[in-house]
């Protein structure tokens, strides 16, 4: 079952124009503010934003498969309480965070289908 949570982190995103939109333009972003004098320069992610959502999915299905394989050895007797404890927890929290973050998707595409053309 969590095998099948993985694989969902792995599928392409589509590329280029989809259903009738318009193509991406070629205008570029803003540049940035010249440098400070004595201040830290900002690091920008080196990956896409498909990219770190399929790690974080990953992510998600190892936390998982070690929390279900902990449970499991607790209830065999070879896992320590404590050990099931704290890996359902964090398990539990990973699922909180998936969640958060779908319902986030699911409210922002409601919003851009809600926005008149």
């Amino acid at each position: 079952m969590i095998d099948a949570i993985s694989g969902a982190g792995m599928r392409a995103l589509p590329t280029g124009p989809v259903g009738g939109m318009a193509r991406p333009s070629t205008v570029e972003g803003p540049s940035l503010a010249p440098a400070v004098k004595g201040a830290s320069p900002i690091n920008l992610p080196d990956q896409d934003f498909a990219t770190l959502l399929g790690n974080a999915i990953s992510e998600f299905g190892q936390n998982l498969r070690q929390a279900e394989a902990v449970s499991i050895g607790g209830v065999k007797g070879t896992a320590a309480l404590q050990d099931v404890v704290e890996q359902v927890m964090s398990a539990e929290q990973s699922l909180q965070a998936v969640i958060a973050v779908r319902d986030k998707v699911v409210q922002a595409y409601q919003e851009i289908s809600r926005m008149a053309i």
